[in-house]
């Protein structure tokens, strides 16, 4: 069988396309290389300069190619561009070896279309450069564990966040940079549950040993037969943001003037107490403290001499408290004392030293003339009765009512 009749059985069976150039051009193609061409025959192409189907920037490459001839021919596979009859561009592989064709020197081309997997190799290489793009300048903190809590995998952001560069904290239990383990065992345990966490709080520490808020979301990563494989996901710092809003929830719950809670928080609280009461059948005792001839020391020496007045007041009754004790501002110079698992003689007890403690203060008005305070208390104790805070709140009233009225400076018990 001769060369010309070996090329043109291969041109009918070979399914990857063939072509066979002669002085720079097409002379014969094989059915797939029609196809490749988008050629509906060959006489579409035949005659055409190779250079006519190569993408400009291949051309220099495919020339030297076809150039070459004896020893210098290489039959490495090289990738080229091409532009088909109908202006489509495709990636080849290509193979090409010198042959005999009709008696002339030829070139054989042998041609593979691997315009997909190009498509999907620069969608790869695209998509890994801008997840290396997107990792190393986010501002939140990528990381990964693997399902022991080693940190496998943390962005460059944890510097500015932590003050650590992240090979100081890959390798390293992720819980070793909590303050508190309860934190991360509630966020193992929220993990564990619901498979992710979205704006989890917590707090980590600072390279200088600071302590910072921060915001997770997160998710549990599998293995291919469905077992935990670990936790990925981001965490930003929200130090800021929690400060702000612990600051608005001061101004909210206390009042500006004496630095105690104000007449919505300490009632919110005292009626958590107050239903906690109700369950277990505790102790609680609510004292209402009331001024005496407030009005009189504005009037006389100034509202900025009875504003010294309201804040020596609550400083000094702060200091007969516990810290389990309860203290507010309902309103000018009205004040409430809820005390916890108080008895009526430590109630009283209390009360009579509050009232000697303010008895002693000594002020002086803005105009230099001293002036000194007293106080009424009212006292009522919690009652199986009692359906609501409101029941305690008017006999407290009540008595301490009765206090003014029996003169002023003075304790008095709820009838």
């Amino acid at each position: 069988m001769s060369n010309d009749t070996t090329y043109s059985y291969l041109f009918d069976i070979m399914p990857v396309a063939i072509a066979i150039v002669v002085d720079d051009k097409l002379v014969k193609l094989n059915p797939a290389a029609l196809q490749l061409l988008d050629a509906e025959n060959e006489h579409v192409v035949l005659g055409h300069p190779v250079k006519d189907y190569v993408h400009p920037l291949d051309q220099p490459r495919s020339q030297g190619r076809l150039k070459k001839q004896g020893d210098n021919w290489s039959n490495a596979n090289s990738k080229f561009r091409i532009r088909t009859s109908k202006g489509n561009f495709r990636m080849l592989v290509v193979i090409s070896r010198a042959i005999h064709y009709l008696g002339k020197d030829a070139v054989m081309i042998t041609g593979m279309d691997m315009t997909e997997h190009s498509e999907m190799e620069e969608q790869l290489r695209l998509s890994e450069f801008n997840f290396r793009r997107l990792f190393e300048n986010m501002q939140d903190v990528y990381y990964r564990t693997d399902v022991y809590g080693i940190i496998q995998k943390i962005s460059p952001a944890v510097q500015k966040v932590l003050g650590f560069e992240p090979e100081e904290m890959e390798g390293k239990p992720a819980e070793s940079f909590y303050p508190q383990v309860s934190d991360r065992d509630a966020f193992k345990h929220a993990i564990e549950t619901d498979g992710m966490v979205s704006d989890f709080p917590g707090q980590m520490v600072h390279k200088d040993g600071s302590i910072i808020d921060i915001s997770v979301n997160s998710q549990a990563l599998y293995d291919d037969d469905g077992k935990f494989a670990g936790v990925e996901g981001i965490c930003r710092d929200v130090t800021q943001r929690k400060v702000m809003e612990r600051e608005l929830q001061r101004l909210a719950t206390t009042d500006s003037l004496t630095g105690i809670a104000n007449r919505r928080a300490f009632l919110e609280h005292a009626e958590h107490i107050f239903k906690s009461c109700q369950r277990y059948q505790t102790n609680m005792t609510l004292l209402m403290l009331d001024l005496d001839y407030f009005k009189s020391i504005n009037d006389k020496y100034g509202h900025q001499s009875g504003d010294q007045a309201l804040i020596r007041f609550a400083e000094t009754v702060k200091v007969e408290l516990r810290d389990s004790d309860l203290f507010g501002r309902l309103g000018g110079e009205e004040f409430c004392i809820l005390l916890q698992q108080a008895t009526r003689a430590e109630s009283m007890l209390v009360a009579e030293r509050i009232r000697t403690s303010i008895q002693a203060i000594l002020l002086t008005s803005t105009t230099g003339e001293p002036f000194s305070l007293t106080v009424s208390i009212g006292i009522a104790t919690y009652r199986t009765e009692d359906d609501r805070l409101g029941r305690m709140l008017e006999r407290s009233d009540k008595a301490l009512y009765q206090a003014k009225s029996n003169g002023r400076n003075q304790v008095t018990w709820e009838a």
